[in-house]
């Protein structure tokens, strides 16, 4: 990556906190002290106004945008989406991206010491849901001064996170972006995490998830739970475009080694998998997926469950988008219409599936940055009544933690993990 790259945040440097509070979760376990690594964009402006939260998907993380100065290929998951002049504009938003407790790039999860038994974590880590990361990732915007975010941002699970912050904070969220999302999964759905759960599980060294204590790792569960996601965020065109039936040698060779570049492909992409992912942070990730449902404790009403919600909406969905299709981000926007929310609504023609949401598409950026456009202008009208409707908002570099958190620190780079879904 040049260190002159146009619209790019630049060299970023991840940041950690730690929380000694103890954070009770929805399952009635508690987590007492634990860390989250988190990086910033952009420049907060003197009424800490114009902060706008990225929530990320399942392999994703905090490293949202920008290269690390001694990673320079270790580019952020949403680069194409967060920047100067990008379409999340970091010339007029102080952007965060943090990871979620669980994960294993960084913050306390399986991967991490249990200070009660001095040893990893690994299944003893406690089941985490939506609503978990949300109230610790509202712990994080404490700290940093933030009372009320311009929007809160996500695609895929991390659409689910936006929507759960709108009914969780409903005052500290002015604008809720939720992309290629769905206000709880489907049976097929919750069977394709099963599945991928069902091979990590019967690997013989994932060891009960203890596998860390024997210096092994899980890979071939993780290698089929991975194909089994990148197999339901492709659409069946992009497949048939990029692969088709194509051979690697030409002729049938009549054996089960790979044949098809399809077969290939897909073996690539699980090996690149499982050499940076943790088995335990799989489990507890899908886990949170199959979990969220606002409407449970509403009878199954998702309007009654949004109720509490007083931000402003933007819900996008892609045409080719099977895994959360257009039709369950049409529920939530029926519920917010019910509520008599403000809501806009696009429904984006692209090949590419799921993964859509993280690929440049013109349409698709466009929208969002005319969105962005729009909260630039309130918070620029909030931070100078006087001033014209055009101005912006206070500009910025890149930067780590904002300046004097409490208790943060410099903490590891994340590993790459582009194509995130």
């Amino acid at each position: 990556m040049s260190q002159t790259a146009p619209h790019s945040v630049g060299a970023v440097r991840p940041q950690r906190i730690r929380f000694e509070d103890p954070l009770a979760l929805a399952s009635g376990a508690e987590l007492a002290g634990y860390e989250l690594v988190y990086e910033t964009y952009g420049t907060l402006n003197a009424r800490r106004s114009n902060a706008v939260l990225i929530c990320h998907a399942l392999n994703a993380s905090h490293h949202v945008a920008g290269w690390y100065a001694d990673q320079p290929d270790n580019v952020g998951w949403w680069d194409n989406m967060v920047g100067p002049g990008k379409p999340v504009d970091t010339n007029r938003f102080f952007v965060i991206g943090v990871n979620n407790l669980g994960s294993c790039f960084g913050s306390t999860g399986p991967m991490s010491e249990n200070p009660l038994t001095g040893r990893r974590y690994g299944p003893d880590f406690p089941v985490v849901t939506v609503e978990d990361w949300v109230h610790a990732q509202a712990r994080l915007a404490d700290a940093l001064g933030i009372e009320r975010f311009a929007a809160v941002m996500g695609g895929s699970l991390g659409g689910m996170q936006a929507l759960a912050w709108s009914i969780l904070y409903p005052d500290r969220v002015a604008h809720c972006l939720t992309i290629a999302s769905t206000p709880k999964l489907s049976a097929q759905n919750i069977a394709f995490n099963e599945v991928a759960r069902r091979a990590i599980i019967t690997d013989p060294e994932f060891h009960g998830g203890r596998f860390y204590e024997h210096g092994v790792v899980p890979r071939r569960g993780l290698q089929v739970a991975r194909m089994i996601g990148h197999i339901t965020y492709q659409s069946d065109d992009t497949m048939a475009e990029r692969f088709g039936r194509a051979l690697k040698r030409g002729d049938y060779g009549f054996s089960f080694d790979v044949e098809f570049e399809i077969e290939s492909y897909l073996r690539y992409q699980a090996e690149k998998f499982s050499a940076y992912f943790d088995a335990n942070t799989y489990l507890l990730i899908t886990r949170a997926l199959d979990y969220f449902d606002p409407s449970l404790n509403c009878g199954g009403d998702l309007a009654a469950a949004l109720a509490p919600a007083t931000a402003d909406f933007f819900v996008a969905s892609f045409t080719t988008d099977w895994r959360f299709s257009p039709q369950r981000s049409r529920e939530i926007v029926q519920a917010l219409l019910r509520n008599r929310c403000d809501v806009s609504y696009a429904e984006i023609e692209a090949p590419h599936g799921h993964d859509a949401f993280l690929l440049d598409d013109a349409q698709y950026h466009a929208l969002v940055r005319a969105y962005f456009d729009r909260i630039a202008a309130r918070v620029a009208a909030a931070e100078a009544p006087d001033a014209a409707s055009g101005a912006s908002g206070a500009s910025g570099a890149a930067g780590g933690a904002a300046g004097g958190t409490p208790g943060a620190s410099d903490a590891p780079a994340a590993a790459s993990t582009a194509g995130a879904a």
